[in-house]
């Protein structure tokens, strides 16, 4: 076992990252709720941060640091990348299920798949296999990415079985290429991932923003505005992309400078009185928000990458606005079952459409939420994000897998969409589940309904893509690389 460790830390310090080469931890103990949120006043800062940007080689890990443990690989042979491209083939199968990450940096890529890169916070699934994860990448890839009507470019298209929108069965959404971006830049495909960029771009409007809705046919735009969540993950994306790969790839401008023209594009036009992320760029406030858009861990790294500390604000009214929804008058405030839309102080509001008949339940926005918290807990070790995730962990291995439903009222009373499993549930509420060794046996049970690649009854798109994402998750492979250093060979 080789370790490389860099100091201890008090209860009072930031703790110094560790990195090891090894077999993989079976499991953590439970940590001491030591840091929960009780400052009642929305919006106070989460702390203060270490001021580093990314690059093409490791910079200084960001605060708070963490231990990784990744098993050793049998072979120095980078996965993904036999061409010798950093856009290479995905490896077959069985070639991914014999190895282990972290597989050292190749060929222009620093983190080739797969990483497998442990945190000490959170546990996985006993027996996951990097085969399920490339398996899941490569039908996602055949059923949804398409060079029809994206002029040039690939976009994510939705697919017959996902919900119609505006009458254009094919239409592509803004969070598709989203998520997107950031499944290939963990899958190491740069060819992809430069190619949605700049279908992106082909859509802006005068935010500098990507219109949520485009045509199958690349003829126009159907539903005009940014939607934050995709934006976000796009920023995200980017900046992992400068980590990935360095430089620009085929596109005009450096990963690192697109990334943070996206970030302050996102400032600008997305965050409400420097605290709040609003639902897009031309609606929303206070009373019109999407917990399930929230990504804290994002907001820590925007602020490095940015050097705007104003993002860390935005980290805390991020929980402070979940915890608010989370109440006696809800019913949830033990289930973590967060409404789709609500005011900042937690009551559930129809009306943020104008309409009154946007979703206040638990539904296919709700349930992304203990993904993107519990991402929180595993790479920075936020307490408020345990907190969080022991609540819907609790409650989805209550009913267990094979009796979870794609939709809940705020009570728990189960509110299904469509008959059977989704993927978008499943594999998100198993993310929040790695959070605490009590959860092994769901976790273990929900890897391997998901590793099915079948859980689709929400769309074939939508599910598909988080159970890529899900399984990236599981298994080590969705990581922050502005914390982590490239294996050396």
């Amino acid at each position: 076992m080789v370790a490389a460790t860099f100091g201890c830390a008090s209860p009072d310090t930031e703790p110094e990252i560790v990195y090891v080469q090894g077999p993989p931890l079976p499991g953590v103990d439970q940590p001491a709720a030591n840091a929960s949120s009780t400052d009642p006043d929305v919006g106070s800062s989460a702390g203060s941060s270490t001021g580093v940007g990314p690059g093409v080689q490791p910079s200084t890990p960001l605060a708070p640091e963490l231990p990784f443990v990744g098993e050793p690989v049998e072979s120095p042979q980078p996965v993904g990348t036999a061409s010798g491209e950093p856009n290479g083939p995905a490896p077959e199968p069985a070639q991914a299920m014999a190895m282990r990450g972290p597989t050292p940096a190749a060929n222009g890529v620093n983190f080739p798949f797969p990483q497998n890169r442990h945190s000490e916070f959170c546990n996985y699934p006993t027996n996951y296999d990097n085969a399920d994860v490339v398996a899941a990448f490569e039908k996602w890839k055949a059923d949804v990415v398409t060079a029809d009507g994206a002029n040039g470019a690939l976009r994510i298209r939705r697919l017959e079985s996902d919900p119609v929108i505006q009458d254009d069965v094919h239409s592509t959404v803004s969070e598709g290429i989203a998520y997107g971006m950031l499944i290939a830049v963990y899958m190491g495909d740069q060819e992809l991932f430069d190619g949605l960029w700049r279908y992106s771009q082909q859509w802006l409007n005068d935010t500098g923003l990507m219109h949520w809705l485009i045509s199958s046919d690349g003829g126009g735009v159907l539903g005009s505005g940014a939607a934050s969540d995709a934006d976000e993950d796009i920023a995200w994306a980017l900046v992992m992309a400068d980590r990935q790969w360095g430089g620009n790839g085929s596109l005009d401008d450096t990963y690192l400078n697109l990334a943070n023209t996206m970030i302050q594009r996102v400032w600008d036009h997305e965050i409400a009185d420097g605290k709040l992320l609003l639902p897009g760029d031309s609606w929303g406030g206070w009373e019109s928000v999407n917990v399930s858009y929230f990504m804290p861990n994002y907001y820590r790294v925007f602020a490095e990458v940015s050097g705007n500390q104003g993002w860390l604000d935005v980290v805390q009214t991020s929980y402070d606005t979940m915890n608010n929804s989370l109440n006696a008058e809800n019913g949830n405030a033990d289930n973590g079952l967060v409404p789709a839309w609500a005011t900042s102080e937690g009551q559930p509001n129809g009306g943020v459409w104008g309409g009154g008949d946007a979703p206040t339940h638990y539904q296919y926005d709700s349930c992304r939420t203990p993904f993107r918290i519990g991402v929180d807990y595993c790479l920075r070790g936020e307490m408020q994000a345990y907190d969080y995730v022991q609540k819907t962990s609790a409650f989805f291995s209550g009913i267990g897998v094979a009796n979870m439903t794609d939709g809940y009222d705020l009570n728990g009373t189960p509110r299904a969409q469509y008959s059977g499993l989704s993927a978008a549930f499943v594999g998100t509420a198993a993310v929040g589940a790695m959070s605490n060794p009590a959860y092994q046996q769901f976790l273990d049970d929900a890897y391997a309904e998901v590793r099915g690649l079948d859980l689709l009854v929400g769309g074939a798109y939508y599910d598909e893509s988080w159970t890529v994402m899900s399984l990236l998750m599981m298994t080590g492979n969705f990581l922050d690389y502005t914390q982590l250093e490239p294996l050396l060979e």
